[in-house]
């Protein structure tokens, strides 16, 4: 009986700072999402704002991974106009962060859905999106973004969004 005991104290003593560090780190996770969801928000007050400057902030200064990629429906009719069209079509956020700058009409990105995962290091956001410009949706679809902790903070390595409606 006195061994069993024993034993018993000697398993909890193992189990309680495993489940101390399970607990910090789930903590660390839930600051490490909201910091990453603080981001998403910087992203769509960006875009209506116009504010191009903020907007590149939120990248990698030197990474230019931007893909997009035309839905079926989509495809289909740009291939009816250019039978050569490409699916998937190559950009960078420099590009896209100098339209916002420089649009004229009110724009905006409402995003539905989101999802990060995140150990601490690396994160993937995943969302449906429409695009608006003056009023009207046109674009919709569902956007990803790997991101990455830098020593400044969560920044966008790269983004992966489809072309649809």
């Amino acid at each position: 009986m006195r061994a069993l005991l024993s034993f018993i104290l000697f398993a909890m003593c193992l189990a309680g700072p495993a489940h101390a560090a399970d607990q910090a780190a789930t903590g660390a996770r839930v600051a490490d999402v909201a910091a990453i969801h603080a981001v998403v928000e910087q992203f769509k007050a960006a875009i209506i704002a116009h504010d191009g400057k903020t907007l590149g902030s939120l990248f990698l200064q030197d990474h230019n991974s931007w893909l997009s990629v035309a839905d079926e429906a989509a495809w289909a009719q740009v291939k009816a106009r250019n039978p050569k069209a490409r699916k998937v079509f190559p950009s960078t956020w420099k590009s896209f962060a100098e339209f916002v700058q420089t649009s004229n009409k009110p724009i905006e990105e409402r995003f539905y859905n989101v999802r990060i995962d995140t150990n601490g290091a690396v994160a993937s956001v995943w969302f449906d999106f429409d695009f608006l410009e003056d009023g009207k949706v046109t674009n919709r679809g569902s956007e990803s973004w790997q991101m990455v902790r830098a020593e400044d903070g969560w920044k966008i390595s790269s983004m992966l969004f489809s072309m649809g409606d």
